[in-house]
């Protein structure tokens, strides 16, 4: 398959914007793939720690955006009102969240994927994040998605304990050829 094909029919112009092109020469990212068809995401092996549920959010957004932002205050604007999430709870409180993305069909492919994810820092090293993608993905290829994509990330040794599997590898200029790494 060809994944930079692919990368550019999802992300048109992605190279062309000026925060990507002003990235520091040093900074590199990932583009990471499961093959919804063929596989089924890796079980984690999850302990629950006690009272942590999971689900799509279905709350106002207020209490979603301010837990995004004790995560990253930069992804709160991608959190908006039609936004679909998929969330980790502890009660009634967010402790790990994702958008349920969906790119569309390219190549005769269904895409989608989770994406910014992240977790509350007093929830971290328990497993609930890993977990939280591991049914994300489960619910994306139920849903009948071909392909789950990770897109713009620097975490996928922790991506590939769920079995995605690295695709590409880009920085500011564009991709990197795998020698070049």
């Amino acid at each position: 398959m060809d994944y930079t094909a692919l990368f550019n029919s999802m992300f048109p112009d992605f190279f062309s914007a000026d925060y990507i092109r002003q990235m520091p020469p040093d900074w590199a990212f990932t583009e990471l793939v499961m093959d919804l068809r063929e596989t089924r995401p890796e079980e984690t092996g999850f302990q629950n720690p006690g009272g942590v549920t999971f689900g799509v959010y279905e709350g106002e957004i207020e209490p979603l955006r301010a837990a995004v932002a004790r995560v990253d205050e930069s992804w709160v604007r991608y959190f908006g009102e039609g936004s679909r999430v998929f969330c980790a709870f502890d009660g009634d409180g967010i402790v790990s969240f994702c958008i349920l993305s969906d790119w569309g069909c390219h190549q005769g492919l269904r895409v989608g994927g989770p994406g910014c994810v992240g977790t509350v820092p007093k929830y971290r090293e328990k497993g609930i994040g890993l977990e939280m993608v591991r049914r994300a993905t489960e619910i994306l290829r139920g849903e009948g998605f071909d392909l789950s994509w990770i897109h713009y990330t620097h975490l996928a040794r922790w991506y590939a304990k769920l079995g995605y599997r690295r695709v590409l590898t880009w920085n500011g200029k564009g991709f990197i050829p795998d020698g070049e790494r």
